[in-house]
């Protein structure tokens, strides 16, 4: 079955492979269960990570500079190659490329595990994110091709968005759970049996795809990868560190960035004229799918923020243990699943920008309501219920902005019009953690300084006050970012009101 593009009459495919995929109801939900599975593990090692990095340290004798290098490798990988990932995946067939990443991903995990040596675990980090850079734009394309347009569709894209927060969260609590009762080593081992067991049980339920005519785009591929991985790197240098210096001016982050900027400005104009375009100039014409890989960029910097902020909060401020962070993210889970269950529901009723225009509002609102969290506020009182509706706005906004960003979408590009997704998303954080930590660590240090002053007028210099003051000036630091992080959802907002026209019959399927 196909149906016409109204602006150029090319046709297209209507859910092209789901006749393959399943003889019924069944076999779709467990093609949804491996896929949804594949994306909470790419998604999970993201934070999981992050728990572990003081036992990290301790093992393998890294530096504090080091050490965040255990982060950015995977993500720097990850980022860098997604675009790339997609254009794989759309030219070689979606399902190989799916379990060839699963099977990458998997195989460095276990040798991530058992590093002995510093140089070791960063490089088994970046073959990490090489396959996550394939798993991600993959599986969110087999959603497109597996499910038809329609609520089947909505229902699996809510819970394949869902996976993205609950993967972030639940990290943290795995994270928590497995440096507690077992080792750092666990939190890469982890990964082995379910990636395997999800590569196996996708060559059995998910359509097979096949391989495409079409060369890769190489010019592209290296101005767009370059630029993309420079991007990331300058962004996750530039943000001013806890004791208020700030690197935007330091010589590796002004390189980066000035490179990032002309190895992209030469993919643009690679693209425009390549007859094999990594990037298709075609998929960003389209007003709607513009404006929904631009809100995806925004709610990755909001994203980001919640989760890095609020874990450095409860676990300074309030002194949190690990595992006691992970569990204080469980609400905020819930309501995450909650929210992108109801809109799975509601898309096919009242359309995508209803949904798109509540979530932003309610996105705001929560980190508002988070910015205004004190030191002496209580889990219960201050932060539950502001992580609650954050969350709610998060899983609202999760649901529709897939669907729109794929909506007309020709099946030979879904995987690269996907991989702009998870960019924008991967790039949003980058920005997020740079920008939103230059202001945090900026306050923070201004109000240390502050009330360092306050104390030598006053004659209060003890211990018990100087930890109280840092808290105070730590509370306001993360404060101020999350307000910042409101103000982007607003901008949300905007973007939704002045670029989203989908129509609600648009979605509803055929």
């Amino acid at each position: 079955m196909s149906q016409t593009y109204p602006a150029t009459g090319k046709p297209r495919d209507l859910a092209p492979d789901s006749s393959k995929a399943s003889p019924g109801g069944r076999r779709l939900g467990v093609a949804l269960l491996v896929i949804a599975t594949a994306q909470l593990m790419v998604v999970l090692d993201s934070t999981v990570v992050n728990v572990a990095l003081p036992h990290i340290q301790r093992a393998l004798g890294f530096s504090g500079s080091g050490l965040e290098w255990v982060v950015n490798a995977y993500a720097l990988a990850f980022g860098g190659l997604l675009l790339l990932g997609g254009r794989v995946g759309d030219l070689l067939g979606r399902r190989r490329m799916f379990i060839t990443g699963l099977l990458l991903f998997s195989a460095a995990s276990l040798l991530g595990g058992f590093a002995t040596t510093q140089a070791w675990l960063l490089a088994a980090r970046a073959v990490q994110g090489a396959g996550g850079a394939i798993v991600a734009p993959a599986a969110l394309s087999l959603v497109v091709t597996t499910f038809p347009e329609g609520p089947r569709r909505s229902r699996a894209m809510g819970v394949y968005a869902a996976m993205s927060v609950v993967g972030a969260a639940g990290g943290l609590l795995a994270g928590g759970l497995l440096v507690s009762y077992t080792s750092w080593r666990w939190v890469l081992f982890v990964n082995v049996p379910i990636g395997i067991a999800a590569a196996l049980a996708a060559r059995m339920v998910l359509p097979r795809g096949e391989r495409r005519p079409g060369r890769f785009d190489l010019p592209g591929a290296i101005t767009g990868t370059g630029g993309v991985a420079a991007l990331v790197y300058g962004l996750s240098n530039a943000a001013t560190s806890p004791d208020g210096t700030s690197h935007w001016g330091d010589a590796k982050v002004v390189v980066s960035l000035a490179s990032a900027v002309v190895l992209l400005a030469a993919f643009a104009v690679i693209e425009t004229r390549s007859r094999h375009a990594l990037l298709p100039p075609r998929l960003l014409r389209d007003r709607n799918r513009l404006g929904a890989y631009l809100m995806m960029l925004g709610v990755g910097t909001a994203l980001m923020s919640v989760f890095f902020f609020l874990t450095l909060f409860v676990q300074d401020v309030w002194g949190f243990s690990a595992l006691k962070t992970g569990m204080a993210f469980l609400p905020l889970t819930a309501a995450v699943l909650v929210a992108s269950a109801a809109a799975a529901q509601l898309i096919a009723r009242i359309g995508a920008r209803p949904l798109l225009l509540s979530g932003a509002v309610i996105c705001a609102g929560g980190l508002y309501w988070l910015s205004q969290v004190t030191e002496q506020s209580s889990y219960a009182g201050g932060l539950l219920g502001a992580i609650l509706v954050t969350g709610a706005g998060l899983g609202l906004l999760f649901v529709p902005l897939p669907l729109v960003a794929l909506n007309r979408v020709a099946e030979s590009d879904s995987g690269v019009a996907s991989s702009l997704l998870n960019t924008g998303q991967q790039v949003g954080g980058s920005i997020g953690l740079a920008v939103l930590g230059t202001v945090a660590w900026t306050v923070v240090s201004d109000s240390a300084r502050a009330q360092a002053h306050a104390a030598g007028t006053a004659g209060a210099s003890s211990a018990a006050w100087r930890a109280a003051a840092y808290q105070h000036a730590l509370a306001a630091g993360f404060d101020r970012a999350f307000l910042v992080a409101a103000g982007i959802s607003l901008l949300l907002l905007v973007t939704a009101i002045t670029m989203i026209r989908i129509r609600r019959v648009d979605l509803a399927g055929h």
